[in-house]
């Protein structure tokens, strides 16, 4: 069976699947491989030619797209158009903080400092300044105050082996003041020295005959002018500071007699306070001068 030249041909295309082979010859010839090879090899190149011609213009695109980006950005129209603006360079979690020069706050003044010695210890002195009011109230209980006094000779307001210890040490002046609550008195003097080291000398060559001599009157009556009473000494700066504790009755102070203890002891401590806080009102004083 033959077939006729005019109908359609179908072409063979070595990539399309069952597209059929041509035949140059009858039925009993061999296909041109060579032609064949040909064929394929142009149709390779074609293929190359267009992948690298599409990169070419893809590339163009790209380039261009850039370019008007690039344009769009340096326009006329930046300043009005936040959103354009570049953002400011913000410093990355590695970035080392600030380094600052490195500072001290001067060290705050001692209030000893300005008590240790009649130099520096220049603010006003008296018994109202050391007692002020006419009561002290410590805790739950309230004494009254009493006589007051002031004497530059230290040796004329102390008793027993006290004057003489405030003589050479060269006590400059003995400032004394009494309170007293349901019959029982107690005298405070404070011997100024006009350095800390006299001062502490005196306080450690008293003994138990080392006293202040009890000052009464004002509602208070005499008391430890003979007797036993109960006597305490310290010192603080140049303060050396005593007390002298008993009954009004004139009764001796024994050891179970707490109450006179307790207010020996109490205005010991109060007169440790009010010397500490001269200190600080003039250490105060200096750091806001």
């Amino acid at each position: 069976m033959s077939f006729g030249q005019g109908g359609p041909q179908s072409q063979w295309d070595p990539w399309k699947p069952q597209s059929e082979q041509p035949w140059t010859g009858g039925g009993g010839q061999s296909p041109d491989w060579a032609a064949l090879a040909e064929a394929s090899e142009t149709r390779n190149k074609r293929r190359r030619l267009l992948l690298i011609g599409g990169g070419a213009f893809a590339t163009v695109a790209i380039g261009a797209a850039v370019a008007v980006a690039v344009v769009s950005a340096g326009g006329e129209n930046q300043a009005n158009n936040p959103a354009s603006q570049p953002s400011p360079d913000i410093p990355s979690q590695t970035a080392s903080a600030p380094s600052f020069a490195p500072t001290s706050a001067p060290p705050p003044l001692d209030p000893k400092d300005f008590i240790a010695a009649a130099k520096k210890d220049t603010a006003p002195l008296s018994p109202d300044t050391l007692f002020p009011g006419t009561q002290l109230t410590m805790g739950e209980t309230v004494y009254k105050k009493g006589p007051t006094a002031d004497t530059r000779n230290c040796a004329s307001a102390s008793g027993g082996t006290l004057s003489k210890i405030l003589t050479a040490n060269d006590c400059t002046r003995l400032i004394r003041v009494t309170y007293s609550k349901d019959g029982i008195a107690v005298t405070v003097g404070v011997a100024v020295f006009d350095t800390e080291a006299q001062a502490t000398r005196a306080k450690g060559q008293t003994d138990k005959k080392s006293f202040v001599k009890s000052l009464s009157g004002g509602g208070v009556k005499a008391f430890c002018e003979s007797g036993v009473c109960r006597t305490t000494s310290n010192s603080y700066g140049r303060y050396a500071y005593f007390t002298n504790a008993g009954f009004t009755s004139g009764k001796n102070v024994t050891e179970q007699d707490t109450a006179v203890f307790t207010t020996g002891d109490n205005l010991n401590l109060f007169t440790f306070r009010q010397i500490h806080r001269r200190g600080q009102a003039q250490a105060s004083a200096a750091a806001n001068g």
